[in-house]
């Protein structure tokens, strides 16, 4: 049995990761402010240690408490948006808690770190599908930070040996296929959760920000992975450092769907519209962003299991149907239980 650190172990993907490393029998400390992620997400079997990683001594003291095989962070800021408004802070935040943790790490003998990165790093792309020979040219701070990050760890590895996984993600969505995890974000920027919120009545109408791109129906088309099938990508690459290299993977479907696609998706799912309105399109917003996962599905065997649209959508409407308060609801039914 091996054991694991992960950081923001309470948010949407990191919960989904930690609750694959629990069913294969790994042992797993979750490291989480719960800023924005939720206690009752960490599953039964994980360890949480509430806190920050800016605090270096609890960082320390939680590497300290016996030997641990690998870190796995998905801790940082990560709204595109609000990047662009408080640069700064992006860069700083998710440079230095990354260089922080990878400096612990290092000290307490660890040997494999995962980053979870961004497809925001290729800002807009000069081919599609995006392999890992696409030029990176961040056109946001998050993206920056992100690269950045990883130009750190390339140097904790030339000269500590840290070996490192950089998972350059595009659009996870879903949620755990058995119902204990789901996607609960304040605010939510995402697609998908937006859509199955309007059309549960959860959320305000959708807008379908541009109808006139290059595209079949004129509205953008993105890549959507499953987050179970992300988070067995992380088992696979964290698998892979124990005696290879590091490196760094793009993570998607390798498909596109558009937006009116994913929206009638989401119709499927609930059997009634989605109340939506179409809009402008938003400035730097590209109309296709899609993956190349040839060199991850060679390098480690992995293939999306759910990489059908429906399968994704259905997953994520089921999830908020039977949890419309998200995780403070389920917090509130337990209280009751207790009770």
């Amino acid at each position: 049995m091996a054991r694991y650190l992960v950081t923001g172990g309470a948010g949407y993907v990191g919960s989904h990761v930690v609750l694959a490393l629990l069913n294969r029998g790994d042992d797993v400390v979750v490291l989480d402010n719960l800023r924005q992620g939720h206690r009752e997400a960490v599953s039964p079997g994980a360890e949480l240690v509430v806190g920050d990683l800016a605090d270096h001594k609890l960082l320390r003291d939680t590497l300290a408490r016996g030997q641990f095989d690998g870190v796995l962070h998905f801790a940082a800021l990560s709204l595109v948006g609000e990047s662009m408004r408080d640069p700064m802070r992006y860069i700083a935040e998710n440079l230095s808690h990354t260089m922080w943790l990878a400096d612990a790490a290092v000290r307490a003998g660890v040997r494999r770190f995962v980053l979870s990165s961004t497809a925001a790093l290729f800002g807009l792309p000069t081919r599609i599908p995006i392999d890992e020979a696409e030029q990176v040219a961040p056109v946001s701070a998050y993206g920056e930070s992100k690269l950045m990050a990883e130009r750190g760890l390339e140097w904790a590895d030339r000269i500590h040996g840290l070996r490192s996984a950089s998972l350059r993600y595009f659009n996870a969505a879903g949620a755990d296929p058995g119902g204990r995890l789901g996607e609960d974000h304040n605010p939510e920027t995402h697609l998908i959760p937006n859509a199955v919120n309007a059309v549960l009545g959860l959320g305000p109408p959708l807008t379908v920000f541009g109808t006139d791109y290059d595209t079949p129906d004129g509205t953008a088309i993105r890549d959507y992975v499953h987050v179970a099938d992300l988070a067995d990508a992380h088992l696979r690459v964290l698998d892979k450092l124990v005696d290879g290299p590091s490196c760094r993977y793009n993570v998607g479907s390798g498909t596109g769907a558009s937006v009116m696609e994913v929206i009638a998706a989401v119709e499927r799912a609930a059997g009634r519209p989605v109340p939506h309105t179409l809009g402008p399109r938003r400035e730097g917003d590209p109309p296709v962003l899609v993956a190349s996962n040839e060199r991850l599905r060679q390098e480690t065997g992995w293939s999306p299991r759910l990489g059908a649209l429906d399968d994704i959508v259905g997953t994520a409407y089921a999830w908020r149907a039977r949890n419309p308060s998200g995780y403070k609801g389920m917090a509130v039914k337990k209280e009751a239980v207790s009770a």
